[in-house]
């Protein structure tokens, strides 16, 4: 691990049921974030992400996530450098998230 640990689509799905305090990040260009995006989820395209980390929280878990999970552990493992104390990175981004039947919304 790099600092941050991974969860997969099912867990975020139990995290988002349950009402867990999270930060959901969606880390993908705006191009990608108009095709659709998690309900609740902050834009954040990961170009930006340095010039914005002051505005992510470190009092509850930042969960990222992109197309298929590279770029989302990128974020989480900026921010681990950053000494925020919980990224999260979704294994499978969005699309194991669509796949496994959970809402997306239209970005």
């Amino acid at each position: 691990m790099y600092g941050f640990r991974e969860i997969d689509a099912s867990q975020l799905k139990t995290w988002l049921d349950e009402g867990k305090e999270i930060q959901l990040v969606d880390v993908r260009t705006p191009a990608e974030m108009a095709r659709g995006m998690i309900p609740g989820a902050t834009a954040l395209p990961l170009t930006v992400l340095p010039l914005k980390t002051g505005e992510l929280s470190k009092d509850k878990p930042v969960v990222f996530y992109c197309m298929s999970g590279g770029r989302s552990a990128q974020a989480a493992a900026f921010l681990a450098n950053q000494g925020y104390p919980e990224p999260v990175s979704l294994r499978g981004g969005i699309t194991a998230w669509s796949r496994s039947g959970y809402p997306v919304a239209q970005g």
